[in-house]
């Protein structure tokens, strides 16, 4: 009789290590139609894995995807990761509300980089007008150039003023159509991340900051990144930083 509890404990353990072992093994397979059935049920260290997995695999991640990853990273307690997937979600599809939403909460747990500033509202103002503000651009400048042609064909001069006024027109468009391209941003993933004055391991340290800050890219040179940073500009390692 004394044999038949430990019969069944050696029963439900091994049910336990073949759980776990398939429950492993299936981490790296699992579709994400079973990835958003996890996330449904509540099972969100697991909905994460499976979401995460398919990331590194190259799957472009979908806007719920974005938010449903944002959202478990905050009920976890992980602010930083929070703020990079709506980060993304937000160079996507621009939107006040997510704007205001990391500012809150970059208020509240003392991070910087993400201000409702002017420099932020007209990004997000680009990004949800930019077409309509480019194709008018263009056919003011197809009106301007047309007066052009019709004053060189009937052979009357152009003012030089209305030459600089264009020349001053096309510079700015070609700004403002390469604007997202120049822009990019990106969250320092770890602790105590040094800013260097020049590309360089053996160059002084300006600054320490720390996991969750967002940071402006203006350009990389090797393994650096030249950053904005609080004023002031720097240089800080390419792996200490999750790019937007």
């Amino acid at each position: 009789m004394q044999g038949h509890p430990i019969k069944l404990l050696y029963f439900f353990s091994f049910l336990l290590f073949l759980r776990v072992g398939n429950a492993s093994a299936a981490s790296t397979s699992v579709t994400l139609y079973q990835a958003d059935s996890l996330f449904a049920a509540g099972l969100y260290p697991a909905a994460v894995e499976a979401y995460e997995s398919h990331l590194q695999k190259g799957y472009k991640p979908t806007d719920p995807m974005l938010l449903k990853l944002a959202y478990v990273w905050e009920k976890q307690g992980d602010v930083a990761k929070m703020l990079y997937y709506l980060q993304i979600y937000f160079d996507r599809r621009p939107d006040e509300a997510i704007l205001k939403k990391m500012h809150d909460v970059a208020i509240q747990n003392n991070l910087r980089g993400y201000e409702t500033d002017d420099l932020n509202y007209f990004y997000l103002f680009y990004k949800q007008y930019g077409l309509y503000i480019t194709l008018g651009l263009v056919l003011l400048g197809t009106y301007a150039f047309g007066i052009f042609w019709l004053k060189y064909r009937n052979r009357e001069p152009a003012r030089r003023r209305h030459k600089l006024i264009v020349l001053a027109y096309l510079t700015g468009l070609l700004l403002l159509v390469n604007l997202p391209e120049r822009y990019q941003s990106g969250i320092i993933n770890r602790d105590r991340v040094l800013l260097r004055r020049d590309p360089s391991s053996a160059a002084p340290v300006a600054d320490v900051i720390n996991r969750g800050h967002k940071v402006n890219i203006l350009g990389s040179q090797d393994v650096w990144l030249h950053v904005f940073w609080n004023d002031g500009l720097y240089y800080v390692r390419k792996d200490s930083v999750w790019l937007i």
